[in-house]
C-alpha cells in the first residue's frame, strides 16, 4: 500500500454534513469518500496519468486489471 499524505482540511458544516451522509450511503469513511471524489475528478479532467489511474484501481483490489 503506498503512503498517503496527511493536511488539514477545513470544510463548512453543512458540507461536511452532505459528505458525511454520502460516505454513510456509499459505506465509505468521509475521508474515503473525500478521496475518491478528487480522483474521479482527476480522472474525468484528464489530470492523472495512467499509471496513478492504475494505482488507484489496485487499492482495493488484489486482482489484476481486465484489458
Amino acid at each position: 500500500m503506498s503512503d498517503k499524505k496527511k493536511f488539514l482540511l477545513r470544510l463548512d458544516e453543512s458540507l461536511y454534513a452532505a459528505l458525511e451522509k454520502w460516505a454513510a450511503s456509499d459505506l465509505r469513511s468521509v475521508n474515503a469518500q473525500i478521496e475518491f471524489l478528487l480522483s474521479d475528478a482527476m480522472r474525468k479532467a484528464g489530470r492523472l496519468k495512467a499509471q496513478d489511474q492504475f494505482n488507484d484501481s489496485r487499492e482495493n483490489s488484489d486482482q489484476a486489471p481486465s484489458v
